[in-house]
């Protein structure tokens, strides 16, 4: 039997379509409303410095990276990285995604559970989503049952690491909500972009936990055979 028969993509179908239809949710929302100037006429430099300092993280560095949509919040480095069209842009879109990586910072500075978690289990994710998959399809083949479940119990811990993820995006976006509001930084007509963007960005690391729940339910059935 092959190990990539008619099950396997009746497993990953589902999880493919969520994940391709989830990014192109947020690119279009993005794309959209990176054109729409923010009431407030800041730059993403700017807001998050303000939004920063506000929450008495001014030991937090904002940078630009390269690329688009590469912002990201770096704990290690207490660095707030910005892509270049949201360091410099002054749009809703902008706005939304800064004040999500400033969300990252606070959950930070108040040791937010689940993201304390999430990073203790780096380590473990790492290997589960690259060694996970070789220990199965080796053990498959060898007809070493052993082999298999080693590589379904790694594989285990990276698919729990993007479950304990969930809670950790879904949170950032909330701050992000209440602290453009609170700040007087967007108005009201603005919410509803706002929400859009940071919802398209969320759901993104929805779909990727299913695409992974899927592989990992494809891989038990597999040890089963």
């Amino acid at each position: 039997m092959m190990f990539f028969d008619s099950s396997y993509f009746i497993y990953m179908i589902p999880g493919l379509l969520a994940v391709m239809w989830t990014q192109y949710k947020v690119k279009s929302a993005y794309a959209k409303y990176s054109k729409v100037a923010n009431s407030s006429g800041i730059s993403g430099a700017q807001l998050a410095r303000a939004l920063l300092d506000r929450n008495g993280l001014t030991d937090v560095s904002v940078e630009q990276v390269a690329g688009e949509l590469t912002d990201h919040y770096d704990p290690r480095g207490k660095v707030l990285r910005l892509s270049e069209g949201n360091f410099g842009g002054r749009s809703v879109a902008a706005a939304g995604i800064v004040a999500h990586e400033v969300g990252h910072a606070v959950q930070d500075l108040k040791n937010y559970a689940p993201m304390k978690i999430r990073a203790g289990l780096v380590p473990a994710a790492n290997f589960g989503s690259s060694l996970g998959p070789i220990l199965i399809i080796a053990g498959y083949f060898l007809r070493f049952s052993g082999l298999i479940s080693l590589g379904i119990i790694a594989f285990a811990a990276a698919v729990i690491f993007q479950l304990v993820t969930l809670p950790v995006e879904f949170n950032a976006s909330s701050r992000a909500m209440k602290m453009l509001s609170d700040g007087g930084y967007v108005y009201q007509e603005e919410y509803g972009p706002t929400r859009q963007v940071l919802s398209a960005a969320a759901y993104t690391y929805l779909a990727a936990t299913l695409a992974s729940i899927m592989m990992l339910l494809y891989y038990v059935g597999l040890s089963r055979r």
